[in-house]
């Protein structure tokens, strides 16, 4: 198993360098964290992320294309950052 940021699909520079600043440094950080939870640790170190990063964070996890992600998981996935974001 590959375990480069960048050979994960829908994670470009911007994405690999906010996941790097935010101490995710692997594949196996990101799986082990989740999108969600990777998603909250990017905003609280970089502060700029947009809702785009979470379904680009999901997609490269489960292999969907950012987009479908966004249409197909949108709802699960903003209420478990909800749900995170409460617990925090």
């Amino acid at each position: 198993m590959v375990n480069h940021l960048a050979h994960l699909p829908n994670l470009g520079p911007k994405s690999q360098s906010m996941l790097i600043a935010a101490g995710i440094h692997t594949v196996a950080d990101l799986r082990r964290l989740g999108s969600v939870a990777a998603y909250l640790q990017v905003k609280r170190q970089v502060g700029n992320a947009s809702l785009n990063l979470l379904w680009a964070l999901e997609g490269a996890i489960s292999g969907l294309h950012w987009q479908e992600v966004a249409r197909q998981h949108r709802t699960s996935l903003l209420l478990a950052l909800e749900d995170a974001e409460r617990r925090a």
